[in-house]
């Protein structure tokens, strides 16, 4: 049996190569991230394979699972170690070798197995290793399975079974491709940038944008695990300028900026112009709710307020319910209320059937952008965007709050516009007309000028976010008030930014 993992190893040291290394910072909310082999050596990763196998059989899950690795140099390496320790404990393991994480739930489906387990450390530097896992298609791990995998791991409650076996698939990237593109190609010749940052999804991208009918002007799609120009990641500024360069350069139509393990799809508009997720969000919302008449959708509530005011989906019989921030929480709640789409602001979306299966894909995204624009003769991604009612909105801002007040600050805003609302108190002069206490606070005044507080999930901070439809002047009004409320605490400190009141 493995020792228990210990959390102070040292490389290059008897001891390193002898046990187990996994420090208890790297199981995160959602799923695992650690420095390699800084914070977890090749046996920690066993391991975790191990207590993966654990959980399984302690959950009465049949032992079978899909792992693949993303395009890092050690990214095979840290797979291998990690399935000694599933075929360890008992599991059946079905290795698709180099893959991007959508592939991996897809072959869930493909293969018809329960568990996945997908080494990525998505758009992290390199050095990061990561494990995305699930027990239950199409659903991903959420905190409580994260806390009853941490546990198993740090004490070393392992159960070691025999009948562990491997199996490996030669050919899911054909069957995935083939999934995708099985379908009418577009009408409209597009010409799109894929870009790629020299991540894995530069190994699938292009063929199936291609394959559907697209003109393909590859940017960064060779794979270099040193990534060279930028991190694969389409939050990241320098990732947007070099996809924007290339859109105004070439006359594409869109530019689409895909993340390490390709769950996540950014939009430049054809005028070089990045899109919010939230707002794409909103683009695909109305395109989708057209055909699909009083289509239900889910938002995290960091999200735009359009989802509920904008008049064309009012118009169409759109519904859209708030939900928690974290791409699990959506994904989850889109699968248990059946609703058509989830959209997460980090650009996590999820399309149910008809369109989907539940989970994450950016080139799903992708080719649901592209759907879209078919659908939108004379039409530019520019114009449509132009097309949204027009929002006043803040950057993400996050004052400085030590992990163990954070929650407790979060409760005693709440609290406040709680009362506030119930004594028919006012904001900048107008009522409070609905709040969202799913994940923090989210004040939605008369006009839809709303805002937001949470705590982070994974850092020492709140997290402030503003929106009005109608004003700068408001947007700022909602933010002045809520600041003011947050300077009673000393425990909240400086904001890494703050707009100007």
């Amino acid at each position: 049996m493995l020792p228990k993992p210990r959390a102070d190893l040292k490389a290059n040291t008897a001891d390193f190569e002898r046990l187990p290394l996994v420090k208890p910072t790297g199981f995160r909310e959602y799923d695992a991230r650690w420095l390699y082999p800084q914070e977890i050596n090749l046996m920690g990763l066993n391991a975790v394979g191990l207590g993966m196998a654990t959980l399984f059989a302690r959950r009465g899950v049949p032992k079978r699972i899909v792992v693949g690795h993303d395009y890092r140099s050690y990214s095979a390496a840290v797979k291998q170690a990690l399935m000694t320790g599933l075929l360890a404990g008992g599991c059946e393991v079905h290795d698709i070798g180099l893959a991007l994480s959508p592939m991996a739930y897809f072959a869930q489906f493909e293969l018809d197995v329960e568990g996945v387990a997908m080494v990525t450390a998505s758009h992290n530097d390199n050095g990061w290793t990561g494990i995305k896992m699930g027990l239950s298609r199409p659903l991903t791990f959420g905190p409580d399975d994260m806390s009853e995998l941490k546990s198993i791991v740090l004490n070393g409650e392992f159960e070691a079974k025999t009948g562990g076996r491997y199996i490996f698939v030669s050919d899911l990237a054909e069957r995935y491709t083939k999934a995708l593109t099985n379908r009418p190609k577009l009408k409209r010749r597009l010409k799109v940038v894929a870009a790629c940052g020299n991540g894995t999804a530069g190994a699938f991208a292009p063929q199936v944008l291609e394959a559907i009918g697209c003109e393909v002007v590859p940017l960064n799609t060779d794979l270099d695990y040193t990534f060279p120009n930028h991190n694969p990641n389409p939050e990241d500024m320098k990732m947007l300028h070099a996809v924007s360069a290339k859109v105004l350069e070439t006359g594409a139509d869109v530019g689409l900026a895909f993340d390490g393990d390709g769950d996540r799809c950014g939009v430049v508009a054809n005028d070089g112009h990045e899109i919010f997720a939230d707002k794409v969000g909103v683009m695909l919302a109305r395109d989708i709710s057209a055909i699909h008449k009083k289509a239900k959708f889910v938002v995290d509530v960091k999200s735009t307020g359009l989802f509920t005011t904008d008049p064309v989906l009012i118009a169409n019989g759109a519904t859209t319910s708030y939900w928690k921030t974290g791409h699990s929480y959506i994904k989850r709640y889109n699968f248990e209320h059946k609703t058509l789409v989830g959209f997460e602001k980090s650009g996590h979306f999820f399309f149910n059937e008809p369109l989907g299966r539940g989970y994450d894909d950016g080139l799903v995204s992708a080719i649901a952008v592209c759907d879209m624009l078919d659908r939108s003769p004379g039409k530019t991604v520019a114009d449509l965007r132009d097309a949204l009612p027009k929002t006043y909105g803040s950057p993400t801002m996050s004052p400085h709050c030590d992990d163990e007040k954070k929650y407790g600050v979060v409760d005693r805003i709440t609290e406040h516009y709680t009362k506030q609302k119930e004594s028919g108190g006012t904001i900048a002069g107008q009522a409070i007309r609905d709040l969202i206490t799913v994940n923090g606070v989210r004040v939605m005044l008369e006009d839809g000028t709303w805002g937001l507080v949470r705590a982070s999930s994974n850092k020492p901070e709140l997290v402030v976010v503003v929106e009005s439809p109608t004003s700068e002047a408001n947007m700022k009004a909602i933010f002045k008030d809520i600041d003011q409320q947050l300077s009673r605490f000393p425990e909240v400190g400086e904001y890494n930014q703050k707009i100007a009141v």
